[in-house]
C-alpha cells in the first residue's frame, strides 16, 4: 500500500492499488506508444516499476489477482470474438502438431535439465510443466496490437495453444499428484483428460452450431437491452467452468467468444465489448510485472541458472513448434515458434504451485518467474519484426456460414 492512512480500509487500500496499476499501466502504453514498441511490454516494465523490486508502491495483492485474472479472461473472450471455428479448422492439423511438439521437447529438455542438476522426479517434472505451457494471453494481445489475428500463422497460434494448454493442465495434474502423494492416480489423470477434450469439443462444435443456427438468441432476454450482458455472462461461465474441470478459465472465455463470433453480424458486439477489453488486461500485463524480484539474481549461479534455464526454453519451444508448422512454409513457421515462446503467467502458476507444495524451492521459483518474464519480454519485438509487409486475405466464409 502506499498510503499509510489506506491500511485501515482494506477497501480504500485495494482502490489506491488499482488507481496505481491503471495509472502505471497507460503511462507505459503512452511511453512504448511514442517508441513505435509493443505497448504489453511498457505494461509488464511499469509493473516491474511500481513492484517491490524498484518503487516498492504495490505489491501482488488477491484483489490485483482477481482484477488480472478478469484481464486474461477478456483479453481471450475478444480473441474468440475475432475467430471462426472454420478458420481453426483450416489449420487443424498445423496446429495439433505444433502444439503436440512444441510440448513434448519443452517437456523433455526440463526433465533433463531437472535430472542432470540432481533434482528429484517430482522437481524435475515441475520444471518441465513449466517450460511447456505458453502464454496465449501474451502472444493474442500483440498479434491483435499487429493487426494479423485473422492470418493463417495467427490462427494455428491459437489453435495450438488450446492443445498446449490441455497438455499443460494434465502434465499440471501429474506433478501435483507425485508432489502431494508420491504417486499418480491414473483414474484422476483419465478424467481431466476426458473432461478437457470433451468440454472443447462441446463448445467448439454444438455452441458455435448453435449460435449460427439462432443468431439472435443473446439478445431474446428480457433484462438486456443489447447483448453484451448476456455475452459477458457467458464468458464469466464458460471461464468459471473450465477452472473447475481443471483446464485454464482463458479456454472457456475463448470459446465463449468463438461461439458469439457466430452473431456478431447481427448485432455490434465488439463495440460493445470494447470498453471491457481496453480496461481489464492492463491489470494482467501490470500483475506480471508485480511478480518480478530483480534482487533474487544477484547471486552468480541464480542468474547462470537462469540464463540456462531460459535459453533452454527459448530453443525447446521454437524447435517444436517449427518443425509442427513447416507445412504452411518458413516464414509462417518462424513466426508461429516465435509466438508459442512466451510462458508469462502460466509459467508463474506452475512455479507457484510448486514452491506452495514445497517441490520447488526459492532459487528454482525465482529461476522460473525470470525465465517467464524474458519470454513475455522478448518476443513482442520479435513478432513485430517478422510481421508480413503485405496483409494475409482473409478467408471468405463458405456457403451457409453466417
Amino acid at each position: 500500500m502506499i498510503v499509510a492512512a489506506a491500511a485501515d480500509s482494506p477497501v480504500a487500500g485495494a482502490l489506491v492499488d488499482l488507481f496505481v496499476v491503471l495509472l502505471a499501466a497507460k503511462l507505459g502504453d503512452e511511453l512504448f506508444k511514442r517508441l513505435g514498441q509493443p505497448t504489453i511490454v511498457g505494461e509488464i516494465l511499469a509493473g516491474v516499476v511500481i513492484g517491490s523490486s524498484v518503487l516498492g508502491l504495490v505489491e501482488p495483492t488477491e484483489t490485483l489477482e482477481v482484477f488480472a485474472e478478469l484481464g486474461v479472461v477478456f483479453l481471450l473472450f475478444w480473441v474468440g470474438l475475432e475467430t471462426r471455428l472454420s478458420e481453426l479448422v483450416e489449420v487443424g492439423r498445423a496446429a495439433i502438431l505444433v502444439g503436440l511438439l512444441g510440448f513434448l521437447l519443452p517437456l523433455g529438455g526440463g526433465i533433463g535439465l531437472g535430472f542432470g542438476l540432481g533434482e528429484s522426479a517430482a522437481t524435475s517434472i515441475f520444471l518441465g510443466a513449466a517450460l511447456v505451457a505458453t502464454s496465449v494471453g501474451i502472444t493474442s494481445a500483440v498479434l491483435i496490437e499487429l493487426g494479423v489475428l485473422d492470418t493463417r500463422r495467427a490462427r494455428t497460434i491459437l489453435g495450438a495453444a488450446v492443445v498446449d494448454d490441455i497438455l499443460a493442465m494434465v502434465l499440471l495434474a501429474i506433478a501435483v499428484g507425485l508432489a502431494a502423494e508420491g504417486g499418480i492416480d491414473a483414474m484422476s489423470i483419465a478424467v481431466v483428460v476426458v473432461l478437457a477434450i470433451g468440454f472443447v469439443g462441446f463448445l467448439a462444435l454444438g455452441g458455435t452450431r448453435l449460435l449460427r443456427a439462432r443468431p439472435r438468441l443473446l439478445s431474446a432476454p428480457r433484462f438486456s437491452e443489447s447483448p453484451l450482458l448476456p455475452a459477458v455472462i457467458l464468458a464469466l461461465g464458460l471461464a468459471a467452468l473450465a477452472s473447475e474441470i481443471g483446464l485454464a478459465a482463458i479456454i472457456g472465455a475463448f470459446l465463449a467468444g468463438m461461439m458469439v463470433a457466430e452473431t456478431k453480424e447481427q448485432h455490434p458486439i465488439e463495440d460493445e465489448i470494447a470498453p471491457l477489453y481496453a480496461f481489464f488486461p492492463p491489470f494482467f500485463f501490470v500483475f506480471i510485472g508485480l511478480q518480478v524480484d530483480l534482487g533474487a539474481f544477484v547471486d552468480a549461479g541464480t542468474f547462470a541458472l537462469l540464463a540456462g534455464v531460459t535459453a533452454l526454453a527459448v530453443a525447446t519451444k521454437f524447435a517444436g513448434s517449427w518443425v509442427g508448422a513447416r507445412s504452411l512454409g518458413r516464414a509462417d513457421a518462424t513466426f508461429v515458434g516465435v509466438g508459442m515462446v512466451p510462458r508469462g503467467e502460466v509459467g508463474i502458476i506452475v512455479a507457484g504451485i510448486g514452491r506452495t507444495t514445497g517441490v520447488i524451492d526459492d532459487e528454482l521459483f525465482a529461476v522460473i518467474v525470470g525465465m517467464s518474464i524474458l519470454t513475455t519480454l522478448a518476443v513482442p519485438p520479435v513478432l513485430r519484426s517478422l510481421r508480413p509487409s503485405a496483409p494475409e486475405p482473409k478467408p471468405q466464409p463458405q456457403p451457409g456460414q453466417s
